[in-house]
């Protein structure tokens, strides 16, 4: 007996080792080209008599019959019914991999997906597909619509379950390119965009547009639907890849690597690539702001934080798909408003909610290639397209059409428990949320130092504006003179003031605070416009975004900058706004509570600072203006920046918390802020006092050379980076109504070379601690 037992486990283990083996060998091959590669190359004996051990459902069997029936002189049509087979032993896993919380691939949790990968199956349909690209014209395989799609919908569920599937097919240039000519069948649209999309997710490098062929006829092919399920796509192929958390993100970082790579980049060349077919930009505005009929109950509205438990549904996903074919099988002369759906019977089965989310969904991704086409870098051919794309989403009514639909879609309710996401960054929220976010960032680029943003306002509010110049007897400007009236906003209200009234409502603790806050800053970025901040300040927006930094207890670094940086806009040169902030803040607690706010992070309140120091200035030189000098006697504010030692505190603590390894985009305003100290400073006389002040402070921490050294190094990356770029440099005259030629003029004054010079750094720098001429990539 105790023979017999003994037997038994080594049994076991050596069929168990005999399944392994086969495995060996096909991992084996397939890594070194040698020998078997794949399963249909073991006799159908051997994987019959493995298979009942292994478990391994037949798969093996079948796709050697599938490799045996599928030759290229065969009849493809007689073959459906394996793959169908296939199919099914595969889908079971892929649906249950998306209704349960997403996990790494593993091979215990999909045996039959691991299984058909390992024996070929992959490499074996997409040989089947590109069949056809691969024959001698006239005897072209015959492939039906219902075969590509489920040996599409294989792929899909290989990529979803299977480690690596997607990496290898994202590598073939070939098949990836196939996939677009697919694009134009409507009966596999679907499909084929969703293993695509899948693709390209994973790729290193981002695909050329450009190369698909007959790109411009395949998206004109396109009705609205697919329009907008293709917008998914784009977004991976216009957008630069993010460059996460390391180094790379710095500003000299870019600079060497704008030296090596002086041609555009594929993300840019593929917005160029959009934007020269026709009637694009159109179409997306059109998807934008189609309407989507209210139900109304109030019972139809879907509680959208609860949008997974739907979509994990299977028969709810089985509808959508369902309601996107039938739409695709609508002739591709079909309106762009929901009229021509109308006559869709599982249109009308679908809840209300359900067809509120479909639409917001595809919505997210119009709105974001929209963004990224109004972002694109401000250089040579692409400076001239994101200046046409302004136009023509002016000249097609995005911005009214949005207007209208931010009461019953938009902004229907307001939504919580999010975590902020930056541009790029991957997101996982629901498509509420997301629509919200993609919202925000479209009026933020649309408005961003750019006469268009009067189109935010309705008529009335145009009036207002043009009534506040009259009254404050200022020259109206001309942006403002110059807006097409038929382009904007319907009714008494505009987006800008709608916009303004669901951040009074939002949470404290909401990050869509950061996005909102944004938004309306771009409105007031550029120039200082007097009546477009009394026009915000007559809604109450000081009050308000002085209440979220002193009362609200906010703890929120993104949501505190955003405010400093709005607050700083709606401040700048405004005298009346002084008065309004000494009318709030009209205690000594809650002053020094906003001063607690903003040495709390200098990075995130230094345009706040900034915005002070240049009004300060300027009210200094206003002595004959009797309002004027009735709130500088009494501003708290401005009598604290008017002290020179507060004034140089900021000045040593912003020249101290940055280097030239260290500067990105979102530190080097301390650097600007620095400068703009130091130009006033100049303009009066007193450079040279600020700087031995600064000398005087090194020595006092017995640190000699360190912040002067350093702020000096500063200054040269600032000539290096910002003499080279027209938008920044117009950005800061604007913004600080100091002439650029002016900024030019007192960097290099700062960095003069002359000992003698009671103007340049170097002067105030000992010798034996001075290090000054380092190139920078050696600092």
């Amino acid at each position: 007996m105790a023979t017999r037992s003994s037997r038994f486990p080594r049994t076991r283990a050596s069929r168990g080792n005999s399944c392994k083996n086969i495995f060996n060998k096909i991992r084996q091959g397939q890594i070194t080209g040698v020998g078997l590669t794949r399963g249909s190359q073991f006799p159908v004996a051997l994987l019959e008599d493995r298979d009942k051990r292994a478990q391994w459902q037949g798969i093996p069997v079948l796709l050697r019959r599938l490799h045996e029936s599928s030759h290229p002189n065969s009849d493809l049509s007689k073959i459906h019914s394996i793959v169908m087979e296939l199919s099914s032993l595969l889908s079971m896993e892929a649906m249950s991999f998306v209704t349960e919380e997403r996990k790494t691939p593993q091979e215990s949790v999909s045996p039959n997906t691991y299984t058909f990968d390992l024996f070929g199956g992959v490499d074996l349909f997409v040989e089947i597909l590109m069949r056809p690209t691969l024959t001698v014209q006239g005897d072209l395989p015959i492939l039906s619509d219902d075969l590509i799609k489920d040996c599409l919908s294989v792929l899909y569920n290989c990529c979803i379950c299977t480690e690596g599937v997607t990496k290898s097919l994202a590598a073939r240039e070939d098949f990836v390119m196939f996939l677009f000519t697919l694009m134009s069948n409507k009966k596999i649209f679907l499909q084929t965009a969703t293993l695509i999309e899948d693709i390209l997710s994973v790729r290193k490098e981002i695909i050329q547009l450009e190369e698909i062929p007959n790109l411009a006829s395949l998206v004109q092919s396109f009705n609205q639907q697919q329009l907008a399920n293709f917008c998914r796509i784009l977004s991976v192929t216009i957008s630069e890849p993010d460059v996460g958390v390391d180094d790379k993100h710095t500003l000299l970082a870019r600079c060497t690597q704008q030296k090596t790579n002086t041609c555009p980049s594929c993300a840019e060349s593929n917005q160029v690539a959009l934007l020269n077919i026709p009637g694009f930009i159109e179409r997306l505005c059109k998807l934008a702001t189609r309407k989507v009929t209210e139900a109304a109950g109030a019972s139809a509205r879907l509680e959208l934080e609860d949008w997974h438990s739907w979509l994990d549904n299977a028969l709810v996903l089985d509808a959508l798909m369902q309601l996107a074919i039938e739409e695709a099988e609508q002739n591709s002369t079909e309106s762009s408003d929901e009229s021509s759906l109308s006559s869709s019977p599982l249109r009308h089965r679908l809840p209300q909610s359900m067809k509120i989310v479909h639409e917001i969904m595809y919505k997210v991704e119009v709105l974001y290639v929209l963004c990224v086409l109004l972002m694109g870098r401000q250089k040579n051919q692409i400076f001239t397209l994101v200046t046409q794309v302004h136009r023509m989403l002016a000249e097609f009514k995005l911005i009214p059409g949005l207007n209208n639909l931010f009461d019953k879609l938009i902004w229907r309710r307001q939504t919580s428990g999010h975590v902020l996401h930056r541009q790029n960054q991957n997101c996982d929220c629901s498509p509420e949320i997301s629509f919200k976010i993609q919202f925000l960032r479209l009026l933020q680029s649309f408005s961003d130092h750019h006469e268009n943003k009067y189109l935010l306002l309705s008529g009335q509010e145009l009036n207002e504006l043009s009534d506040i110049y009259l009254n404050a007897n200022i020259i109206e400007m001309e942006a403002l003179n110059n807006t097409d009236r038929n382009l904007v906003c319907d009714g008494k209200k505009g987006l800008l003031t709608r916009l303004i009234s669901v951040m009074r409502k939002e949470p404290i603790d909401s990050s869509f605070r950061f996005w909102q806050a944004r938004a309306v800053e771009s409105f007031l970025r550029g120039t200082p416009s007097y009546a477009d901040q009394v026009f915000l300040l007559r809604r109450g927006l000081l009050e308000h975004i002085l209440y979220c930094i002193i009362d609200s207890g906010c703890k929120s670094h993104d949501v505190l900058q955003s405010y400093f940086d709005l607050l700083g806009e709606l401040m700048k040169f405004n005298i009346d706004a002084f008065k309004r902030f000494n009318k709030y803040v009209n205690t000594e607690e809650k002053f020094q509570m906003f001063l607690t706010q903003i040495n709390s992070s200098l990075v995130d309140s230094n345009m706040l600072v900034r915005c002070i120091v240049l009004s300060l200035d300027r009210f200094e030189s206003q002595t004959k203006d009797m309002k004027v000098v009735e709130v500088f006697s009494v501003c708290r504010l401005l009598s604290y920046m008017a002290q020179v030692e507060n004034r140089l505190s900021f000045l040593f603590r912003l020249t101290s918390i940055i280097n030239v390894q260290t500067l990105t985009q979102e530190n080097v305003s301390c650097l600007n802020t620095s400068l703009v100290i130091l130009m006033l400073a100049r303009m009066r006389g007193k450079l040279p006092f600020y700087l031995s002040a600064l000398q005087e402070k090194e020595y006092a921490e017995k640190y000699p050379g360190y912040l002067l050294n350093n702020f000096h190094n500063l200054l040269r990356f600032w000539q290096h980076h910002y003499l080279n770029k027209d938008k920044d440099s117009t950005c800061l005259e604007n913004s600080s109504c100091i002439p650029f030629t002016y900024w030019k003029e007192t960097v290099s004054v700062l960095l003069g070379s002359g000992r003698s010079s009671r103007c340049a750094i170097a002067t105030y720098i000992d010798e034996a601690y001075r290090d000054l001429d380092r190139d920078f990539l050696e600092l």
